[in-house]
């Protein structure tokens, strides 16, 4: 039989082990869970090779403390760092994050030099901006994902306002991981029904400071980050990528000029493929979406810039 192709999850945390639990049930590619505490990656490899027996598919899940089992993956996934605590902000954890996200990058781009990366560490937009200078990738091949999970809760507030299935449910959030992030009303439907047709503007708002508030509220209620969504929401881009499924989902990519918004990592609807991002895609936005956007972005710039030289 052809050898399977290879994605590398690094961090056997909560976010990792779901990321892998997740591919591995997809049954098509080899998972590296990589991890700097001994016997974690591999006990936890080893949990998601027996549920392989349980649940039908063929384990192909490797636990390792180093890099050279990662050699040659198609896909990097980065979720190594320090979690958010309660009160903790994402800017909180720049300067930590930033040695090892940096860290990790040198040593997967070592041992995979044509893999694409993808970053879930937080501060999600600064780290990419530190995995893109550290590997020296072109921008196709480093992005983050952030967009897809903040969507998802949205979604998920939208469909219990309106007794909605949550299949149903169209939307899309821009910006950066964080208070600023942008709900895009405007594209948001429900079966094809506008959201503005179907609650009112008070009902609106408050889902949009819920999801503006997603992360915070899970960290408040569990002590830590969540995990289930982003890890899933992380594996659905590998996905895309490996699949070459050429997706529109909303990612953290460079920008370069795209909605007017200069060298910044930004959350905003991109194609995927094999190569990575394929294309950004602009949005018709309105005058108060477009504002949000640029308050992200400045946001976003002031935690960028803490970064070091």
């Amino acid at each position: 039989m052809p050898e399977r192709r290879k994605v590398t999850i690094v961090g056997a945390g909560n976010v990792g082990a779901t990321s892998a639990q997740v591919l591995a049930q997809r049954d098509y590619a080899d998972v590296v869970l990589v991890d700097i505490k001994e016997n974690l990656p591999q006990g936890k490899a080893l949990d998601i090779n027996q549920m392989g027996a349980v649940l039908g598919y063929e384990p192909g899940v490797t636990g390792s403390n180093g890099y050279a089992e990662t050699a040659g993956s198609d896909v990097v996934v980065i979720t190594a760092g320090i979690p958010r605590g309660p009160g903790m902000s994402r800017d909180d954890l720049v300067a930590t994050n930033e040695k090892i996200v940096g860290s990790v990058t040198e040593q997967v781009v070592a041992q995979s030099p044509d893999a694409v990366i993808i970053v879930v560490s937080n501060p999600l937009d600064a780290m990419c901006h530190v995995a893109k200078n550290v590997s020296g990738f072109p921008k196709e091949r480093v992005f983050g994902q952030a967009g897809i999970l903040d969507t998802a809760r949205f979604a998920t507030f939208i469909a219990w306002e309106t007794g909605a299935s949550v299949k149903d449910v169209t939307a899309v959030v821009l910006g950066g991981h964080g208070d600023q992030m942008v709900p895009v009303v405007s594209a948001t439907t429900v079966g094809g029904v506008p959201l503005t047709k179907l609650v009112d503007a008070a009902a609106i708002e408050r889902m949009i400071e819920r999801t503006r508030k997603g992360g915070g509220e899970v960290v408040e209620l569990l002590g830590t980050s969540a995990w289930y969504a982003p890890g899933a929401a992380a594996a659905q881009m590998v996905d895309t990528v490996m699949l070459d499924e050429k997706r529109v989902l909303p990612c953290t990519v460079l920008l370069e000029g795209e909605y007017g918004i200069d060298g910044l990592y930004m959350g905003v609807p991109v194609k995927l493929g094999a190569g990575g991002v394929e294309e950004i895609v602009e949005l018709d936005l309105s005058d108060q979406e477009r504002t949000w956007l640029q308050e992200s972005a400045d946001a976003v710039r002031e935690v960028v810039g803490v970064l070091t030289a």
